[in-house]
């Protein structure tokens, strides 16, 4: 009673109120629980944030910003200071500061289940199983003599089996969600090594969490048939989701149509499941993370409902709630502790027996699975990948007095460590280059000018855009001939949000079942349908990246594809009321340096509905399509584009010449005029095997152009321009889409009112291309880096 009455009095003084009466009524917020938890929020986001921005050069995870500022905010550097730790971090602030934290963490943990699909886990190939799994064995056995060395040093009393199963837990974690960032800042993500890598974490990751449950109900103060009884319910809890909860799930799923916003009710209804089921979980004594992130793996993944799900809540656990379980871990790392040449030898320990349990397994078996050994050794460092999981389980073990503060510290320092070196070192040792046969197209005119295959790519990021992309392709398909190969480029930004890895996670498997998630049905039907009708050889690729380097992504995969010409999307799309807005920014910018760096002909399409909103079939094309001819290298290539379309009978083409009163006033080279009446001669002769109309049009001024192009308007479904006309009009500069140049520029602009899209087109420059420079060989061949997309070289069934 007297034990019970001091705890009484110890919680009543420090008990916090909720909010304060204000500083005017003589009140401290710092004193109240709310505005210090306010304060808490934004600072520990302030700090992690500017960590990130300052680390985000060395190509680091956020999750490295994370952990160092929650360390920094700790007693290890500014919590060093007793004034600053109990004003900002009271101790009796800490029980509400751990609980935020924990159901923010609760929630992640939510998410990270979301990723895990068991069924694509089923279809990894047995490489990723054998790395997966020697990459979990190998340094589990090693882990043993570092448990038994920490008990006999720094943790004397503690019990073995508990240590050395949390011992063996946090030095096999791969960090599945901190991996997929690294893979993306080295543009690796979609790469064989990339989707190997991500298979054997995804094993991995699942693994981890079936022995992180064994440690924590062997960790148990109890006697050893507690442990069991432990394990038993949870065994029973976990069929118990497979035979009543997952059905309830699914008829959700099948309840929430593709294409609409999940209902409240759902939403609610599974975050509530997710909160019991970590009620029971906790109940049984395996922790409730552990109920949470059983909920997300037994949501079906079909459709688009768990990306929708994650995005409902992803920004605010992400944002807010997440750095705070960091900054909880931080408050409880001290490393002070890890004084002395014996601690410090210990730190030296763990990170060598780490790293070799971990990369020295992995790389034996990727030879031993045929993987080249640069790349094994890249594997074996992204496999060493730590991160939240780890810290979880760290946490876990101090909590249950299985690891004191100085083997907390050095542990929580050796993960830190091991993330960190991962991106340098797999930057300086994988270093992949491909040869490749030679580049012969890099035109429109020299692909079509000869019984050869014509390679397009068309890129999009949304499903609107697909029936235009699908009509541009069925107008471009030409004679059989010459066979048209179009590689479908879906260009997918990777955010710093959960929802991407997701994205990523699917798209390994499967590009289908990617498209249809993002996008619905429609995407599906429309290119199945497409390639079963059409001779045309379309070939799907995915395109996961940064905004800031999804250029380098569609460069790249143009110049291993050897296409002849890249189209791609207009920032500024097609609304309901007929405008055309900007999606953003960033795809301004993307179209602006492919532009600068491109490797063939490039052409981008201002999207006004060209062919209608739904696919249009091969015998029900009938399209007119103007070209608007000034002269020079892009207005040729704009017009062999339109040569070669006008062989699909269900296009009428006119080509009308734009010629100055004046002749002196247009400056051009004798070379580029001799050109252009080539050009022209060569157009003229194939008028009359294609039903084609050729005119010309003296113009006085800049206002007699712009009624003669908006008289075409009125009856035009596309129009083919040059980006770079000899004789530009000057009204048609517009300084807010350059990359159009002055006639595409009009076209696009509010000014020019028509439902008539528009294809720019950049003619290939062999004395502007940085690839003919820097990756052509004497011998014919050529080098390029290894590509960073999901490439699927298969005909769709």
């Amino acid at each position: 009673m007297v034990t019970r009455s001091l705890l009484l009095n110890t919680t009543c003084e420090e008990a916090m109120k909720t909010t304060s009466e204000g500083v005017w009524q003589g009140d401290n917020p710092l004193h109240f629980a709310l505005p210090l938890l306010i304060l808490q929020i934004c600072l520990v986001v302030v700090v992690t944030r500017s960590l990130a921005f300052v680390l985000k050069p060395l190509r680091q995870p956020r999750v490295i910003a994370e952990i160092i500022g929650g360390v920094l905010l700790g007693p290890s550097a500014l919590g060093r200071s007793s004034a600053f730790l109990d004003s900002v971090f009271p101790s009796r602030s800490l029980t509400l500061l751990d609980t935020v934290a924990n159901i923010g963490l609760l929630f992640f943990l939510f998410l990270m289940g979301l990723e895990i699909d068991i069924r694509a886990i089923r279809r990894t190939g047995k490489s990723a199983l054998v790395i997966a799994f020697a990459g979990i064995q190998v340094p589990f056995i090693l882990s043993i003599g570092t448990s038994f060395v920490l008990r006999s040093t720094i943790i004397k009393g503690a019990r073995q089996g508990p240590l050395d199963v949390f011992i063996g837990v946090a030095l096999s974690i791969t960090a599945f969600p901190v991996l997929a960032r690294i893979l993306a800042e080295l543009k690796l993500l979609t790469t064989e090594l990339g989707r190997l890598a991500m298979s054997a974490a995804a094993v991995n990751d699942v693994a981890a969490w079936i022995l992180l449950a064994l440690a924590i109900a062997l960790s148990g103060s109890g006697s050893p048939l507690v442990s069991i009884w432990v394990l038993l319910s949870a065994a029973a809890f976990i069929a118990f989701l497979a035979i009543v909860i997952r059905p309830i799930l699914a008829w959700m799923v099948r309840m929430s149509p593709e294409g609409e916003p999940v209902r409240e009710i759902y939403v609610c209804g599974i975050f509530l499941i997710a909160l019991v089921a970590g009620f029971v979980t906790d109940t049984i004594g395996i922790h409730a993370l552990f109920g949470a992130f059983m909920i997300g793996i037994m949501v079906p993944k079909e459709g688009s409902f768990a990306r929708l799900l994650t995005e409902k809540v992803e920004d605010l656990v992400s944002s807010l709630f997440l750095p705070l379980y960091f900054v909880s871990s931080g408050l409880k790392t001290n490393v002070a502790t890890i004084s002395g040449a014996k601690s410090w030898a210990l730190l030296v320990l763990v990170i060598i027996n780490a790293c070799v349990g971990k990369i020295v397994g992995t790389v034996l078996v990727s030879l031993l699975v045929r993987i080249p050994v640069r790349e094994a050794v890249a594997m074996g460092f992204l496999m060493n990948t730590k991160g939240l999981v780890e810290l979880i389980v760290l946490n876990i073990g101090r909590d249950r007095k299985v690891l004191n503060d100085e083997a907390f510290a050095i542990l929580v320092l050796m993960a830190l460590f091991t993330t960190f070196i991962t991106s340098p070192v797999v930057m300086a040792v994988y270093k992949p280059a491909l040869p490749m046969a030679p580049y012969k197209h890099h035109t429109v005119e020299c692909a079509t000018g000869m019984d050869s295959e014509f390679r397009v790519m068309a890129c999009f990021y949304t499903n609107r855009s697909i029936p235009s992309v699908i009509n541009l392709v069925e107008s471009s398909r030409g004679t059989k001939l010459r066979r048209l190969k179009v590689y479908a480029m879906h260009l997918v930004e990777l955010s710093e949000r959960q929802s991407s890895i997701l994205m990523v996670h699917t798209a390994r498997f499967n590009w289908l079942s990617f498209w249809r998630r993002r996008g619905g049905k429609m995407v599906e039907v429309a290119f199945k349908a497409y390639q079963k009708l059409s001779p045309v050889s379309l070939r799907p690729i995915t395109a996961v990246s940064h905004s800031s380097s999804m250029h380098d992504d569609i460069i790249t995969c143009a110049f291993n594809k050897r296409v002849a010409l890249i189209i791609l999307p207009s920032h500024r799309m097609l609304q309901f009321d007929g405008s055309l807005e900007s999606i953003g920014h960033a795809y301004h910018v993307v179209n602006q340096r492919v532009l600068r760096n491109y490797p063939c002909s490039v052409a981008i399409l201002v999207d006004r509905g060209f062919g209608g909103p739904a696919q249009v079939s091969a015998k029900d094309v009938n399209y007119t399509i103007c070209v608007i001819y000034f002269g020079g290298r892009d207005d040729r290539e704009a017009l062999a584009y339109a040569s070669h379309m006008a062989e699909h009978p269900g296009i009428s083409l006119t080509v009308t010449r734009f010629m100055a009163a004046n002749p002196l006033s247009v400056s051009q080279s004798s070379e580029d005029k001799t050109a252009d009446e080539m050009a022209i001669d060569a157009f003229k002769a194939k008028k009359e095997v294609t039903a084609i109309n050729y005119q010309e049009r003296v113009v006085e001024d800049h206002a007699e152009v712009a009624a003669a192009i908006k008289d075409m308007g009125r009856c035009t479904d596309l129009f083919l321009v040059g980006r770079s006309p000899s004789m530009p009009p000057p009204l048609f500069e517009n300084q807010d889409s350059p990359e159009l140049g002055p006639v595409g520029g009009y076209l696009a602009s509010e000014e020019f009112s028509s439902r008539a899209s528009t294809l720019v087109i950049k003619c290939y420059d062999p004395d502007s291309d940085p690839y003919s420079k820097q990756h052509c060989l004497e011998g014919g061949l050529s080098v390029v880096p290894a590509t960073p997309y999901q490439d699927i070289e298969a005909e769709l069934d």
